[in-house]
């Protein structure tokens, strides 16, 4: 199934280089459309940070790949415990390797939402 989703040309300088431009800060792709996010870090995540992705629901999300910042670390237990109970994956990495797993995907035509939280 192929997608209109934006492809992530590059990251970092605390942005992302987008194929539709540059996106400064944190980046929320869902439904095909990037929008910005206001997580700078990790500790910054909070439900409320997927309430877009929770409100779309199972329908239009399989899964959240979640770019957690430069190192890999797991989030928190409320946001995974929330998208769990809603039916919705969630796949955490470093952002550089959640932005190379996000455009495969995409390309593939998966249900996905981005979250990535920029380096």
């Amino acid at each position: 199934m192929a997608r209109d989703a934006p492809q992530i040309d590059a990251y970092g300088g605390g942005g992302f280089r987008l194929s539709t431009g540059r996106h400064e800060g944190s980046l929320l792709i869902l439904r095909d459309e990037a929008q910005a996010w206001p997580v700078r870090s990790l500790a910054d995540l909070t439900l409320e940070s997927f309430a877009e992705v929770l409100a779309a629901g199972r329908a239009e999300v399989e899964f959240v790949l979640l770019g957690v910042g430069a190192v890999n670390a797991l989030p928190p237990r409320a946001v995974r415990d929330a998208l769990q109970k809603a039916g919705i994956g969630l796949e955490f990495m470093d952002t550089a390797a959640a932005c190379r797993v996000y455009n495969i995907l995409t390309a593939e035509g998966r249900k996905l939402a981005a979250a990535m939280i920029a380096v």
